[in-house]
This record gives C-alpha cells, structure tokens and sequence, in this order.
C-alpha cells in the first residue's frame, strides 16, 4: 500500500503521462513504481521560527546539560566562567516536514547511537540541523553555530498520516506528510549569542547539512532569516526558504 504522499505522487505522474499522449500504459508505471523505493525530502519551516524567537539570559549553572552537548559558543568553556555568569542565548523554533515519499531514516544503525544521560534520550544522527549567525552585509558568521543532533521523531502527522516513529532507541525517522518539532524552550534550540554585538543579522538553519540522507530535493534545506539584535530584544523577519 502506498502512503498518502506517494499515492498523490502516483497520482500527478498518471496526470502527466496522460497529458503528454499516454507514453506509457497506467499499468506499466502503477508497476514501475510498486518498485520504486522513492525517497525523504525535509523541509524547514521558516514561518514557524519567525513567529518565536526571542532572547533570553541564563546563569551557567542551570546550562550544563547544553554544555556537555556543546551547545555553547566556546568562552563559556574558559575556566573564569563561574556559574552566576549569564549567557545570551536566541531562541528559535525548528519544525521539518518530510514531503518526499519515503522515510527519512538516519544512516548510524541503532547500536551506533549515542546516549545522552542529561537529557536522557538517544541521538540518532550527529548532525540533524545546523545553525548560524551571520553578519547580514558580508556574510561572515560572527556566532559559533552549533550542530544539533536531536532524537528524530514523528512529532505531528497530516491528516490522515499516522505516526510511526518516536523518540525511543530502535526506531527514530520521520515518515513522509510528518513533521518533527522542536520548540524555542528545549535544550539546545538556540545559538549563544553572549559575545555578539547589537546589529542586523542572519539566522541560517539548514537541515541534513552535508547531506548525509539522500533526498530528492536538497535545494529547500535551508532557513535564512533576517534578525535585528538591540541587545536586548531581538526580531526575525523575512524568513524564507533558499538554496
């Protein structure tokens, strides 16, 4: 049985096939692509970070867990941090949806996934999403982007889709007309901007950076969102979709 991303697929390929003279019989592409394993392709969501990202000040002692993950720019490891020290942090939203028509699996095996005891849960894939800042008029990056490398999951489903992969450690995935979201509160789900100064930015989330999964579509990867930094408050604008 076909999922219902590869059945509207199946469907606008006999649409076409059909407009352009019936090169082919129904039968004979229905049966091609019974064979056909089809593949994932991620989409970042650039309305859903745009509509909540915001700065927030943290003490260290309450950072370790994002620490030990490296989850911070790289003077709060300097051995003069104490733990009342704060850090910046921009926090942002991340939503991906696989609408390609195949799961998109990560390549370790699961008894290569590591387990991480503070946040108690495994990850699956080194690098999931990366994300930067970038100094908007030359585009050098001015904050150590981070790696992340979440526990991939389906979160939410499109109607009708039932969700079938979960945060445990034998099936991690996100399946095709699923999403898999992480909210602006989670561990992680930020860059440290402590040593930023204010000005105008961009935010740039590209997913499945290096392109370690095959998709069938890596020109939709990445995020780019214009921030306005005060120091105190921060506005992500124009978020969009790029190459």
């Amino acid at each position: 049985a076909f999922t219902s991303a590869r059945r509207i697929f199946l469907e606008r390929l006999l649409i076409c096939n059909r407009s352009i003279g019936r090169f082919l019989s129904d039968n004979l592409i229905i049966k091609f692509y019974e064979y056909f394993p089809g593949l994932p392709d991620l989409i970042p969501d650039p309305y859903y970070i745009q509509a909540a990202s915001y700065i927030q000040r943290v003490q260290m002692y309450t950072l370790r867990c994002a620490a030990e993950e490296n989850c911070l720019s790289s003077s709060a490891y300097n051995s003069r941090v104490r733990d009342l020290d704060y850090r910046v942090l921009l926090r942002f939203p991340q939503r991906v949806k696989n609408q390609g028509t195949a799961d998109f699996l990560p390549v370790k095996p699961h008894h290569q996934w590591e387990w991480h005891s503070c946040h108690q849960h495994y990850h699956s894939m080194d690098a999931f999403s990366n994300y930067d800042l970038l100094d908007a008029p030359t585009g050098r990056k001015v904050a150590e982007g981070h790696k992340a490398s979440f526990c991939l999951e389906d979160t939410s489903c499109d109607p009708g889709v039932r969700r079938r992969y979960a945060c445990t450690a034998h099936t991690q995935g996100l399946g095709p007309g699923c999403y898999d979201t992480y909210h602006a509160n989670i561990d992680c789900q930020w860059i440290d901007i402590t040593d930023v100064s204010p000005g105008d930015y961009i935010l740039k989330v590209t997913v499945n950076p290096g392109f370690q999964v095959q998709e069938s579509d890596f020109s939709n990867n990445v995020v780019r969102c214009d921030i306005r930094y005060t120091g105190s408050y921060v506005q992500a604008y124009n978020c969009r979709i790029t190459g």
